[in-house]
């Protein structure tokens, strides 16, 4: 009985040890995207935030005035070992950013 009750006891502090170990790392990874200087991408953004809220210009792709789609490419800040071809577009509506999308293809030199 009292073997049982040990056993359980340690069964539930390391079942609560390894979930608070989990919650952990999932909360510091949370900030770990936004640098704290920055604003984060959100909806309803215009063009300029977008563009200051990424820390990259924006490139036309194609669209009329007010609905266009931009493509903002990362800035890897000269590093020779970093093969990034990955953009990310942003199509805006009436001149607000309605959605993104990330381009995960093929690597390009």
């Amino acid at each position: 009985m009292r073997l049982e009750r040990l056993v359980r006891k340690l069964i539930c502090n390391t079942a609560l040890a390894l979930v608070l170990a989990i919650a952990g790392a999932a909360h510091a990874q949370q900030g770990a995207g936004v640098p704290p200087n920055r604003t984060p991408l959100a909806f309803g953004m215009n063009a300029e935030q977008a563009s200051s809220a990424l820390g990259v210009p924006l490139n036309y792709v194609r669209g009329r005035p007010g609905n266009e789609l931009y493509l903002a490419l990362p800035n890897v800040k000269g590093m020779t070992l970093s093969y990034r071809s990955d953009g990310l577009y942003l199509q805006f509506r009436r001149g607000r950013l309605t959605g993104w999308k990330g381009d995960w293809g093929t690597i390009r030199p």
